[in-house]
């Protein structure tokens, strides 16, 4: 189990993991129903996410720009740029000028990021 929460898709994973740990407890009848090691677990991961909400998530500012929220996006799914390409269908010469500015986002790119990573349309319309 992880000491703590330094990416938003780590958070994602306790978030899913207290889930079933809910989901659990609800089955069998509440909290006191779960097993000790259960309890224990549950508990920990309470904390790891209550710290990183508290400590992490609120101070990490948003990206503003495409290029910032595509970099943020490598990194909170811990890829290389040359998977990300593989993801969104594209090559990675043609990823790597759009990201440092000698090319300019086109349609194919906008509704890659828009339908494989789920940045949020309106985001896009704004911010090309």
């Amino acid at each position: 189990m992880i000491n703590k929460i330094r990416t938003e898709t780590q958070y994602n994973e306790v978030m899913k993991l207290i889930e079933t740990y809910l989901s659990k407890a609800t089955k069998a009848g509440g909290f006191d129903q779960l097993s000790e090691t259960d309890k224990l677990a549950l508990n920990k991961l309470s904390l790891l996410a209550e710290d990183y909400e508290d400590n992490i998530a609120t101070i990490m500012p948003l990206p503003i720009t495409l290029k910032a929220l595509v970099k943020s996006k490598i990194e909170e799914m811990n890829i290389n740029q040359a998977k990300l390409a593989e993801i969104l269908g594209l090559g990675t010469a043609k990823l790597s000028q759009i990201l440092n500015g000698k090319r300019q986002p086109d349609v194919s790119f906008l509704k890659a990021l828009h339908s494989k990573l789920g940045i949020s349309g309106d985001f896009l319309l704004q911010n090309v």
